[in-house]
């Protein structure tokens, strides 16, 4: 089936990722590196990464449920110390190639957020790069986990934007980077591209949609 339209991730695909933050804390505080990663993969769909993403906890909450889960596994973190790190650099390359999918497409949005840290664009590096401004109001729909309650991977939060968009699985294509949640993409028909790189993922998409992404857009 012909593309129809593309649906973005939005931290990790607009920004740089925070796996990166990540490691740079780990190192800093002489952690094991990729233990945050490994906290939130531990009982993902119940955890507190898992429950701020569906609004289910305060700040507060996740602050003390963290700290529980991390000192489970030997290393005591605060979830406050963690959710600076979440915010990113912006990546003008990603935002051209959004500004040129949505000529030919529909575009929509499904971020799974933090309602008071993690809207795009809500905090000061998000707003000083002005990420809010630039890319939110491109799409022609916006799913947030904080709002929906429902998160990725779960199946349901990528049928509620098809049926926004009006549009079949098989005619999307999808973008996020991290594989879990490309899975459930790929096995509901949609083209799933896992974003490793910006030159990666403009090649993959470029293959996916027939768009030649121009000089300007590739800068």
């Amino acid at each position: 089936m012909a593309v129809e339209a593309v649906i973005w991730d939005f931290g990790g695909v607009f920004t740089s990722s925070p796996f990166e933050a990540f490691n740079r804390y780990e190192a800093e505080n002489g952690l094991p590196k990729d233990l945050i990663r490994r906290i939130n993969a531990t009982d993902p769909d119940t955890n507190a990464w898992a429950l701020f993403e569906r609004n289910e906890i305060d700040t507060a909450g996740f602050d003390e449920l963290f700290l529980k889960e991390s000192t489970a596994l030997g290393h005591p973190v605060p979830g406050r110390e963690v959710l600076p790190l979440l915010s990113g650099s912006l990546r003008p390359r990603m935002v051209s190639a959004l500004k040129a999918c949505k000529q030919h497409f529909k575009v929509g949005c499904i971020t799974n957020n933090m309602v008071t840290h993690h809207s795009p664009g809500a905090d000061a590096p998000q707003r000083a790069a002005g990420a809010m401004g630039l890319v939110m109001p491109l799409f022609d729909h916006i799913i947030e986990s904080s709002k929906a309650g429902v998160r990725k991977p779960d199946p349901a939060i990528y049928l509620m934007m098809c049926e926004a968009l009006s549009v079949k699985p098989d005619a999307c294509v999808y973008l996020d980077d991290l594989g879990v949640n490309c899975k459930p993409a790929a096995a509901l028909g949609m083209r799933a591209i896992k974003v490793v790189d910006v030159d990666q993922t403009l090649a993959e998409l470029a293959a996916a949609t027939g768009l030649q992404f121009d000089e300007e857009a590739l800068a």
